[in-house]
């Protein structure tokens, strides 16, 4: 059974959701005002593999994920550009949704806006007010979080313990410290809308409570986010949506863990702020996606060249796994006969079958994607093995190849779609190194692979290791054998 780790209550559980074949999944989504940085790529990563797993256990899952458009930063870094806040949102809405694309994470089912849904807001502000858990203040409205019982058992806080470090700062209109905003009164060139409290605009807290429950209805079975709004985001969404349903918002609820650069916590003023974009310039994606995932989503990650090299290297391993099994098995498609066989095929055709009760196992417990990691390097061992003794059977190395694909892919390995390269820069190469730079991406990189040779055997090591390494910032795998240099498109 899959088991959960459920922030609601600090535990595993086991999870089942409210229909037995679809599963209803809300995290929170970026506040677009800048381009999307590796944090973010962490969790929307973690939630993708969580999301592949629940569809690899035969789960249809909608997931939808938010887009927060309207915001104090958002405002800032317009009025810095001289624009229109809803135009600067727009525009990093489409960068920041183009950069989890690029780095291989699967669209949401849906990206709401919090611009777009400003009616659905106001008619739950208005359910909270009614139903006397909030009260207007001169054009603002708060949320009474001491009306409303239960509050802090998302954080495990209790609310005479939070109001003793509390206080109202100045300009603040709250009965209590720690109420916090419904909604804003509007200022002069902020975006604003009309409600029954006058023209203003949502707080943060009240868009999450209304996008989720308006498509996935209330309860649903996952909410999601960084482990950095448990409190008090989440806290807050919790109160609000069920002061104003009277019924549970969101029955399981899932954290991924923070990111570190280099051992330390990321931050702009520190200079080790690293986008998206950045990132990718240095890494392909799969290298990337390959080292988020070598984390349990709940755990610290550090980003680190020294870590995403090793996540290189690793994932290479399985890569010539991959091709090596797709070689040996060739045009072969049918199912594997176990009873024909030879031992060693017998010993590996358990082997397979046990690799995919490891992985189905390791998932099972909290998605823990490093055991499965673990049991898959297993698995690349004995393949290994396997295919060095004697005869492989290429129906059983076709099996083998299937469950390789069928389970990497839940980790996010393996994209169908496969990595382009930039062709008029590898003839270029080339044609650096004396070549023609003609013909075929195949002939134009064997040719610079002949130079490379010819460099070598000339003790020419510099020139050949700059081939080498310009091949692989162009996005190739280069293995040096005893018949020669082998490549493929990493």
């Amino acid at each position: 059974m899959l088991r959960v780790y459920n922030t609601l209550g600090r535990e595993k559980q086991p999870f089942e959701p409210l229909e037995d074949d679809h599963v209803t999944m809300y995290v929170c989504g970026m506040t677009v005002y800048g381009d999307a940085h590796i944090g973010h790529a962490r969790t929307y990563l973690a939630f993708d593999i969580i999301k592949r797993y629940l569809e690899y256990r035969g789960y249809d899952v909608t997931y939808v994920q938010n887009v927060t458009d309207v915001d104090d930063k958002i405002i800032n870094a317009a009025r810095e550009r001289g624009i229109p806040p809803l135009e600067h949102s727009a525009e990093y809405t489409e960068r920041c949704l183009d950069d989890l694309e690029a780095l291989g994470i699967r669209p949401a089912d849906r990206y709401p806006k919090a611009s777009e849904h400003i009616e659905g807001m106001i008619a739950l502000v208005e359910d909270i007010v009614e139903h006397g858990h909030g009260y207007e203040a001169d054009g603002d409205v708060y949320f009474s979080v001491e009306s409303f019982d239960g509050y802090g058992k998302l954080s495990g806080q209790q609310v005479e313990q939070m109001k003793a470090g509390a206080r109202i700062e100045p300009g603040d209109k709250k009965r209590s410290p720690l109420d916090f905003t419904l909604w804003k009164a509007a200022k002069p060139g902020e975006p604003s809308w009309e409600s029954p409290w006058g023209e203003g605009r949502p707080g943060w807290h009240i868009e999450c409570s209304t996008m989720s429950t308006t498509y996935l209805g209330a309860p649903f079975d996952i909410h999601g986010g960084g482990h950095d709004l448990v409190f008090p985001h989440h806290e807050n969404e919790i109160a609000q949506a069920e002061a104003a349903l009277h019924e549970q918002f969101a029955r399981y609820w899932l954290h991924s863990g923070m990111l570190n650069v280099a051992g330390e916590k990321m931050s702009k003023s520190e200079g080790n702020f690293v986008t998206i974009r950045e990132a990718l310039r240095r890494w392909d994606a799969e290298t990337l996606r390959f080292f988020f995932a070598s984390y349990h989503y709940r755990s610290p990650a550090d980003y680190s060249e020294e870590n995403m090299e090793m996540a290189r290297r690793r994932l290479e391993r399985i890569h010539r796994l991959r091709d090596d099994l797709r070689a040996r098995a060739g045009d072969v498609d049918g199912e594997v006969d176990g009873d024909a066989l030879d031992e060693p095929g017998q010993v590996y055709l358990e082997a397979v079958e046990r690799y995919r009760h490891r992985f189905v196992e390791a998932m099972d417990d909290d998605f823990n994607t490093p055991d499965a990691i673990a049991a898959l390097f297993d698995f690349v061992r004995e393949s290994n093995r396997y295919l060095s003794e004697g005869q492989p059977d290429g129906a059983l190395c076709r099996h083998a190849l299937d469950v390789l694909l069928e389970t990497g892919r839940v980790l996010t390995l393996f994209p169908e779609k496969g990595r382009q390269v930039d062709v008029e820069a590898v003839a270029a190469l080339a044609r650096e190194h004396g070549g023609s730079g003609e013909g075929s991406l195949e002939d134009v990189v064997d040719e610079l692979l002949a130079i490379r040779g010819r460099a070598r055997r000339n003790k020419d090591y510099e020139r050949a290791d700059a081939i080498r390494d310009d091949l692989e910032r162009l996005g190739f795998e280069i293995q040096d054998t005893d018949d020669g240099a082998r490549w493929r498109i990493a």
